[in-house]
């Protein structure tokens, strides 16, 4: 039985080794194990259709079985642990698209609402993804003047914080936060679902017509403070940590702050959630072509069920919306989740676990309107 040790370390190896999102990474490493791909090595022996069938990426499948072996073949030839430096590059955040192009690529599936239907509906997930569709959802109604790319970007980085706190507790991982060592003082704050997130502005990014933000804001309600933000980035502070700078309070520009990107954050949502007969079943190995046409509809079906958990979502929150302030609609939806969310085991067992989710649970927690 794989040990917190063993847990540890394959999940420093995916998350600083192979650059997996730490999101991602802890909802993989159960997976590895049952796999038998437990370790570096095992992942090195293994090939890549293997570690396709975990990871669904090709390119982070790749990426995985490539940094695995490079990583191997360094401690093969030397008996002291191989620690991979992150590369200090150049990184850019911006995009040949236009504004109202970048939001239009970014487009998730249309919100189901309709009530029988979800009702009857089951996902299969784990808590990661859950609470970044949450977020992104919640961030609707208490900042509706942000981009589709600006809460991706935020929920990402909630997710973030909050996996990293999860680890620490169960012992995962040690060591103070990097806003508890001072990085990324300066910039402002932004507090999401009861956790305080650093961020970015985007001055002067006009994503829509203007008359058309003008409206949307003036229809939000709620505070001014929140209606007056600017388009955000959430700011990924652990990044900024491990890359040790350049980045100090009062110096240098903020446009070099790594981020949350928003295409990352998207990926990630679209594949996160299966069907419980689709997850759990074992299948046979099949041709070439039918395995195709079988991953198509894996693809296909879990973007569907997103449209279903982010139409639940909508309902839930549309009906406290119109009683609740932003900031208490913001306090509530963390006691929402934690009502909702799948079911895993207590402790290390259950990191990454998967589980149901019933859509018919996030709708029974709408107000109930008295007559």
């Amino acid at each position: 039985m794989p040990t917190a040790q063993d847990i540890h370390t394959l999940l420093r190896f995916l998350s600083q080794d192979a650059k997996v999102p730490l999101a991602q990474a802890m909802g993989k490493v159960k997976e590895l194990q049952k796999a038998g791909l437990g370790t570096p090595s095992e992942i090195a022996k293994s090939d890549i259709e293997s570690i396709k069938s975990i990871f669904t990426d090709e390119k982070i499948a790749k990426q995985v079985l490539n940094t695995a072996k490079r990583v191997s073949k360094k401690r093969a030839a030397s008996d002291t642990p191989s620690i991979t430096t992150p590369k200090k590059s150049k990184r850019s955040y911006g995009s040949p698209l236009s504004p109202p192009e970048l939001e239009e690529s970014l487009a998730l599936p249309e919100p189901c609402m309709d009530e029988d239907v979800l009702s009857k509906t089951i996902v299969y997930t784990n808590r990661a993804p859950l609470v970044l569709a949450f977020v992104l959802t919640l961030i609707k109604y208490t900042m509706p003047g942000q981009p589709l790319s600006s809460r991706l970007s935020l929920a990402q980085a909630v997710v973030s914080v909050n996996s990293r706190a999860k680890a620490v507790s169960l012992g995962l991982e040690s060591g103070n936060r990097a806003d508890e060592e001072g990085w990324g003082e300066g910039q402002p704050v932004c507090k999401i679902m009861g956790r305080e997130i650093r961020v970015m502005k985007r001055w002067g990014y006009q994503w829509k017509e203007m008359k058309d933000y003008d409206a949307s804001i003036e229809s939000g309600g709620g505070t001014e403070n929140f209606n007056e933000q600017p388009p955000l980035w959430g700011v990924d502070l652990e990044a900024l940590k491990k890359s040790n700078g350049p980045v100090t309070p009062g110096s240098a520009s903020s446009s070099q702050l790594p981020i949350y990107t928003a295409h990352s954050a998207r990926a990630y949502i679209l594949r996160s959630f299966g069907s419980p007969k689709l997850e759990s079943e074992e299948t046979e190995p099949s041709p070439a072509n039918k395995k195709s046409n079988a991953e198509t509809a894996v693809v296909a079906e879990r973007e569907k069920n997103l449209g279903l958990l982010l139409g639940a979502l909508e309902l839930l929150l549309q009906s406290w919306s119109t009683i609740l302030t932003k900031e208490e609609l913001d306090k509530r939806a963390w006691g929402w989740y934690v009502r909702i969310r799948p079911e895993v085991e207590s402790g290390v067992a259950g990191w990454g676990g998967k589980g149901n989710v019933k859509l018919a649970d996030i709708l029974s927690l709408r107000r109930q309107e008295t007559r």
